[in-house]
This record gives structure tokens, C-alpha cells and sequence, in this order.
């Protein structure tokens, strides 16, 4: 397991006083299903549960507590024995962990998927935690390791953000202006 965080303070503009930051929480594991198809692979999912709140309670904690989490995604590298099928194993487990984790969030977790050989990299789409169309929380965190996943492995991505990013001026719904409940407005 590896966790990354990212201190952005400036992306050639001022310099912010507070940073962005951007966290990961990779996990690599063992690909039961890898080099064979498996036509019910359902189960997994239950079984990645503990997993997935074990990294959103990290990242929750890494980044100071569930009230400064304003954005986050999910994603899945899976090794070149596996199928892309098994990187959507991790989309209920990834998203509702960190959902349960930082608590009344209404959006749903983007996510990404692709299978890759070791060294690869995933580009894991980030939103806000309460409205999908936040433009200035469209984001995304590059992340792999350097030595996964193997054929046989898959690596598991959740990512979270503490606003948006740090030049954000691209205009759309603002943070402050979300209304409704169903993540959208």
C-alpha cells in the first residue's frame, strides 16, 4: 500500500496561502481471476469492502478530517492477465467506502479503468463530493507504482482533494451555489 499526497501551491500563477491538496491511497493486490475467465466475479466485491473504507479512512485522516474533503475519484490498473471487467469490481466498494468515510456526500465517485503492464500509469478522474458539475473541481491524479501491477495483480486507486484547483477560473456552478440533493445541482 502507498499513499501519496500533493502540496499544490501554485501552477504559474500566484502563490496560494493555503495549498491544494491532492491524495492517493494505492493498493496493490492479488487478481484472483487473472489469466482465466470467470463468469461470476461478483463475490469480489464484498470481499474489496474492507479494503476500500481501510484506504478512504486513511485518506480521510491524511488530508485532516472529513470536512475538508471537498473532491474525489477512483480507479483500478489491472495487471495484463487480468480483464477490464475486473477493474469495475472496485467501483461500489472504491466509491462507497469514501462516501461512508468523509459522510453526506451526494455525488457520484468518478472513476477509471484500464489494464496496463507494470509500471503503468491511470489518470484517476476527481469531481465534488456534492455535485458533479463543479467545474472547478474537475481534476485528475496521475498514480501508479513502479513495480505493479504485474500480470496477476490489480492496482486499486482512491483519490481525494481539499478544493478545487488552485487557479480554478474556468466559471460554471460554484461550490457555494450547489442546491438539491441528487449530486447533480
Amino acid at each position: 500500500m502507498i499513499t501519496v499526497v500533493e502540496e499544490i501551491y501554485h501552477e504559474g500563477g500566484p502563490v496560494a496561502d493555503k495549498p491544494l491538496l491532492r491524495s492517493a491511497a494505492l493498493a496493490v493486490i492479488h487478481n484472483p481471476f487473472a489469466g482465466y475467465y470467470a463468469p461470476d466475479i461478483q463475490g469480489f466485491m464484498d470481499d474489496l469492502r474492507p479494503l476500500g473504507l481501510q484506504m478512504a479512512e486513511g485518506l480521510v485522516k491524511t488530508l485532516g478530517g472529513g470536512a475538508r474533503i471537498e473532491g474525489y475519484g477512483k480507479g483500478a490498473l489491472i495487471g495484463a492477465a487480468g480483464e477490464l471487467e475486473h477493474g469495475a469490481l472496485w467501483h461500489a466498494p472504491g466509491g462507497y467506502a469514501m462516501r461512508e468515510a468523509i459522510g453526506g456526500t451526494k455525488a457520484i465517485v468518478p472513476s477509471a479503468k484500464k489494464v496496463g503492464g507494470v509500471g503503468a500509469r491511470l489518470d484517476v478522474p476527481i469531481t465534488h463530493i456534492n455535485a458533479a458539475y463543479v467545474r472547478s473541481h474537475f481534476d485528475s491524479m496521475e498514480v501508479g507504482v513502479n513495480d505493479g501491477p504485474r500480470a496477476d495483480e490489480m492496482l486499486l486507486a482512491l483519490v481525494m482533494t481539499t478544493g478545487p484547483r488552485v487557479h480554478s477560473r474556468s466559471g460554471g456552478l460554484e461550490a457555494w451555489d450547489i442546491k438539491g440533493l441528487d449530486g447533480l445541482r
